[in-house]
């Protein structure tokens, strides 16, 4: 018996695709020649990647005073770029988890691309702790293992020890999670392939038959990790504002940052999956994959997870006005009317006032603006994550430490660097693995394909006509 096909909902997929066209379709780009247009932007990419490795090499070989960082302000451009490719990293573990365990259909078109998201997400956010260290060959210092230091061992009580933790286990448990994806569409690929890009894909497909056992355990493993994903999503975030919530800061110490942090990773993390996923509907010419309900259901998620945000802005500037504690008054005091006001003007335009477009659902549907607000998103979620870190250390308890920071030519070419790091490692996805989940795509088809849809609602209209007309020619109402 087929599913049951609502008469309201959009077609997720659209197109009027058979089986075959979508196998075409989604193995097409990494089977031909690249296009100019992805040629353009990984040339883009590359650039940016190459500003990344000549950063780093500076970084490592003139020191960490290269960096602007002083004794006020010892976290600058590093960490809060650090927490924001975190939060990044955010939306594909949920994409994937939660609207997979919750059974919601739209997530096929996107999950694919938002978990390669994550995971190059969390790659670019593992840099900033190991260059801030600034003797980067001594990272391995910050693995609890045997060894022979005597008593020397990380301080399990720091919240940045927990941080190592966190996020290893929350990328291994992502790279896991991604990769069991990928190998269904591994095999499809390989099977139509030849010479040594069929040996290639036979190795990343395992041997992958598609028998009835090999989709029996495929489902119970994606099932697995996506049940231990899900608790991921809500720890991860929140050990890392632990890394300020545990600390006796004014603006820092609060109960409000655990799910403050989560709801703005996902805010921003969706906005970032807009970002990517508009780019690549449109040069990979997927927008009957990528349908704009796809778009519309992500824009919800957005308005909603940012008036969460906003709200937890709200309560913290309230809740410092009620504590009566003049310290943390004065934090959110020099936050609103100190040297970086700007930022925080930029925070609560970008995050907060800019998303209430999208309580209309033709603007949610607007391409464009979709674009230019998932920008804007971020650009407010760094400027967040910027104001809570250099704004709340610039001036602490004495008025003779107070001091203003801004970013060196290195630390802003880091950051650049990363988006290149991550750029290319994404464009380089774009073109080895299908973009969009053939396997998953395939099995809604007959559920939310408009030529299906289409149908079934032709059928209940002639069904619903046909009774009319019976009851009038009877007389009964």
């Amino acid at each position: 018996m087929s599913g049951h096909i609502s008469p309201i909902r959009e077609p997720l997929i659209t197109g009027a695709k058979t089986y075959h066209q979508i196998t075409e379709d989604i193995c097409g780009p990494t089977e031909r020649t690249p296009s100019a247009a992805w040629m353009i932007a990984f040339i883009l990419a590359v650039t940016g990647l190459a500003v990344y490795v000549f950063c780093v090499t500076w970084t490592i070989w003139v020191g960490i005073g290269s960096w602007n960082l002083n004794r006020t302000i010892n976290w600058g451009w590093d960490i809060t770029n650090f927490v924001w490719w975190v939060g990044i990293g955010h939306a594909g573990t949920l994409i994937s988890a939660i609207l997979l365990l919750f059974r919601q259909k739209w997530r096929t078109g996107v999950n694919r691309a938002a978990e390669a998201m994550t995971i190059f997400a969390v790659i670019c956010a593992g840099q900033f702790p190991l260059i801030h260290m600034g003797r980067l060959w001594l990272g391995f210092f910050i693995f609890p293992y045997p060894n022979t230091r005597g008593p020397l061992w990380v301080n399990f009580n720091s919240p940045l020890l927990w941080d190592v933790f966190a996020i290893s286990t929350y990328f291994t448990v992502s790279l896991l999670f991604w990769y069991t994806g990928l190998v269904p569409d591994f095999a499809t690929v390989r099977d139509r392939a030849s010479g040594f890009r069929r040996k290639m894909y036979n190795f990343l497909a395992f041997g992958w038959t598609g028998s009835a056992k090999h989709w029996q355990r495929w489902e119970s493993l994606s099932l697995i990790l996506a049940g231990l994903s899900t608790p991921l999503v809500l720890s991860v975030h929140t050990i890392v504002s632990f890394d300020f919530a545990t600390s006796v800061i004014p603006g820092w110490h609060t109960t409000i940052f655990p799910p403050y942090f989560v709801a703005g990773a996902i805010f921003s993390g969706f906005a970032m999956v807009q970002t990517l996923m508009l780019i690549t509907r449109k040069v990979l010419h997927l927008e009957d994959y990528i349908t704009l309900e796809h778009i519309d259901s992500m824009n919800k998620v957005i308005l909603a997870t940012g008036n969460i945000v906003g709200v937890a802005y709200l309560t913290e500037l309230f809740i410092s006005w009620y504590s009566g504690y003049i310290y943390e008054q004065f934090a959110f005091y020099n936050r609103l009317m100190g040297p970086y006001f700007w930022s925080y003007i930029g925070m609560m335009a970008c995050n907060v006032i800019s998303p209430q477009i999208f309580w209309s659902k033709k603007l949610r549907q607007n391409i464009a603006i979709t674009f230019a607000m998932s920008i804007f998103i971020n650009i407010g979620m760094w400027f967040e994550r910027f104001v809570i870190i250099s704004t709340t250390l610039a001036r602490d308890y004495l008025p003779s430490s107070w001091s203003y920071y801004s970013a060196t030519w290195v630390e802003v070419g880091l950051f650049i660097g990363t988006l290149g790091l991550f750029s290319t490692c994404f464009m380089i996805f774009t073109r080895i693995a299908p973009v969009v989940a053939i396997a998953e795509i395939k099995s809604i088809l007959k559920n939310a394909g408009d030529q299906y849809v289409g149908m079934s609602n032709a059928k209940k209209h002639a069904h619903a006509h046909e009774s009319v007309a019976t009851k009038d020619s009877t007389g009964t109402h």
